[in-house]
C-alpha cells in the first residue's frame, strides 16, 4: 500500500560521506573484534563444561565468562549502532536493513544460547550452582539483547527527509531542529546552492534574485537522470544549446539529479544578462543548530 512508502526526497537522496563511510568502517571492524571476544569466551565456556570443570565449583569462573560474554556483546552492539548511523541501509532493502540494523540483538543471542543450553542440561553440575550461574547467564543475556536492538534504526530514506526539511529550515532562516549531525553537511550544501544561485541572478526586474535553474533534462523520459549533472543560470547558456532543457527551483533540479551548480558563474552571468549581478558566491549559509539534548 501507498501509505507504507517511505517519504520521498524532494532535492535529493542522502549518501553518506567519505568521513562517515570510514568512520563506519572502523566502527564495524571494532564491533567485529568486541563479538568474536565475546565468542570466544562462549567457546571456553562449552569446552570447561564438556570437561566437567564446574560440576563442584569454579561457579565464579562460570559466571565470570558470562558476564565477560555480556560486556563484550554490548560494547560490539553499541558501536555497530553508531557505525549504522553513519552509514545506513536502505529501508527498501528489508532483508538488509533488518539484519544490518539488529545484529548486535542476533550475535548476542548466538554468544550466550549454546552455553545456557549446556548449564540447563548439564546433568552433573550442583543443582545449586547451576542454579545460580543459570540464573545470572539469563539476566546477562536478555539484559546484552536489549543492547543489542535497534528500536529506531536510521535508514537512508530518513536521513534524506531530514536532510530536505534541515535545508529548507537554513533557507527559511527557521530553527533547525532537524539538522542532526548526520545530514546537516549536506543539508548546508543544498541551502547554499539556493542562495548562490539567488545571489548570482539578482538584476533590475529581479533584485532579489530568482531560484529558478536551468539542466539537461533526464534521459529517455526518466523521472531522474542516471548521472549527475550540472545546473545553470539560464537556459541560454552555451553548455544547454542543442540540448532538452528543464527548468525549475534548486530543490527540483537536485530531484533529477542535477546536483552540481555550474563553476562559470561570471560567464553565465553575462550569457543570461545578469552581468550588474554580484559575481562571487554567497556567504555560506548560518551553521546548522545542534540537534536538542535528550
Amino acid at each position: 500500500m501507498s501509505d507504507n512508502k517511505p517519504d520521498v526526497d524532494v532535492t535529493r537522496e542522502w549518501r553518506a560521506t567519505h568521513g562517515q563511510q570510514s568512520a563506519a568502517t572502523r566502527l564495524r571492524i571494532f564491533a567485529g573484534m568486541a563479538w568474536a571476544v565475546a565468542i570466544a569466551a562462549e567457546i571456553a565456556g562449552v569446552v570447561m563444561l564438556l570437561q566437567h570443570k564446574f560440576d563442584h565449583g569454579n561457579t565464579g569462573l562460570l559466571i565470570g565468562l558470562l558476564v565477560l560474554i555480556g560486556v563484550f556483546a554490548i560494547a560490539g552492539s553499541l558501536m555497530w549502532k553508531a557505525a549504522n548511523r553513519q552509514d545506513p541501509a536502505r529501508e527498501a532493502d528489508r532483508a538488509r536493513f533488518f539484519f544490518q540494523n539488529q545484529l548486535g540483538a542476533i550475535i548476542t543471542v548466538i554468544a550466550f544460547l549454546p552455553l545456557l543450553v549446556l548449564i540447563f542440561m548439564d546433568k552433573d553440575m550442583d543443582p545449586k550452582n547451576k542454579k545460580i550461574a543459570g540464573g545470572v547467564g539469563v539476566v546477562v543475556a536478555i539484559v546484552a539483547t536489549l543492547f543489542g536492538v535497534s528500536y529506531h534504526p536510521p535508514s537512508v530514506e530518513k536521513y534524506t527527509k531530514d536532510m530536505n526539511s534541515c535545508a529548507a529550515e537554513i533557507k527559511a532562516g527557521q530553527p533547525t531542529k532537524d539538522c542532526s549531525p548526520e545530514v546537516a553537511e549536506q543539508a548546508k550544501a543544498i541551502a547554499q546552492d539556493t542562495a548562490t544561485v539567488t545571489n548570482a541572478t539578482k538584476s533590475a526586474a529581479n533584485p532579489a534574485g530568482q531560484d529558478v535553474v536551468y539542466w539537461i533534462a533526464p534521459e529517455n523520459g526518466a523521472a531522474k537522470a542516471s548521472t549527475p549533472h550540472v545546473f545553470h543560470l539560464c537556459q541560454a547558456v552555451s553548455p544547454l544549446r542543442n540540448k532538452t532543457v528543464n527548468h525549475g527551483s534548486v530543490q527540483e533540479a537536485y530531484a533529477q539529479n542535477a546536483t552540481r551548480i555550474t563553476q562559470q558563474i561570471p560567464m553565465e552571468q553575462k550569457q543570461c544578462g545578469f552581468a550588474g549581478a554580484p559575481a562571487a558566491p554567497s556567504a555560506p549559509a548560518a551553521p546548522a543548530a545542534p540537534p536538542p539534548a535528550k
